[in-house]
């Protein structure tokens, strides 16, 4: 099948839960093609098929986390993402690679540490008290030189500060302060929910 046809045929299955299940192999098989694109999109249908399957891909996490290592920005950004994912559905799949993901919150590339918050509120969904050591990570992602990665870090925080709100109290003052300050106002928006979500 030629590249465009493959691609189409993903985007099939995205749409189509109902088989999503009897399709992981299929797609598994994709983390090796030849195409960047194909590659990318597999990745992240990967990791939604793991949110809702997880021990059907716990073969695939491997071959997913060897992507983290790419040089292709999109690789990593989609790998990051399709192991929060699966982190979500089921943290002991991604464990050998958790503390490994932080590194992508210095990632030169935007998209690939918007991806790691991401990720990272989707394991934190289910598994909170893995981050109570880590939230100097995020406090520093709130200032980012990114519109877009300022906009998510704070989401974070709201995650956490509705399941351990003893995690966020300590950045409350700095929440607040850019809910009033930052020239960006989904950045505020984001900020003041998570100020909310420990009250």
């Amino acid at each position: 099948m030629e590249e465009k046809d493959i691609y189409k045929e993903l985007g099939a299955i995205t749409k189509d839960k109902s088989c999503r299940k009897e399709k992981i192999s299929y797609v598994a098989s994709l983390l090796d093609h030849e195409s960047v694109k194909i590659k990318a999109k597999a990745l992240w249908l990967i990791g939604e098929m793991g949110l809702e399957f997880p021990d059907q891909v716990k073969q695939t996490v491997p071959v997913i986390a060897s992507y983290l290592d790419s040089s292709v920005p999109l690789l990593r950004e989609r790998a990051v993402n399709a192991l929060g994912r699966i982190g979500r559905g089921d943290y002991q799949l991604i464990r050998p690679f958790w503390k490994e993901m932080f590194r992508f919150a210095e990632d030169e590339v935007p998209a690939v540490r918007l991806s790691f918050i991401w990720a990272s509120e989707n394991i934190a969904t289910n598994n909170p008290d893995l981050y109570g050591d880590y939230m100097s990570v995020f406090e520093r992602l709130l200032s980012d030189s990114d519109d877009r990665v300022r906009m998510e870090a704070p989401e974070i925080f709201r995650v956490l500060g509705k399941r351990r709100p003893e995690f966020v109290r300590p950045y409350e003052k700095e929440l607040k302060r850019i809910s009033e300050t930052d020239e960006n106002r989904v950045v505020r928006i984001h900020c003041l929910g998570a100020v909310r979500a420990i009250l």
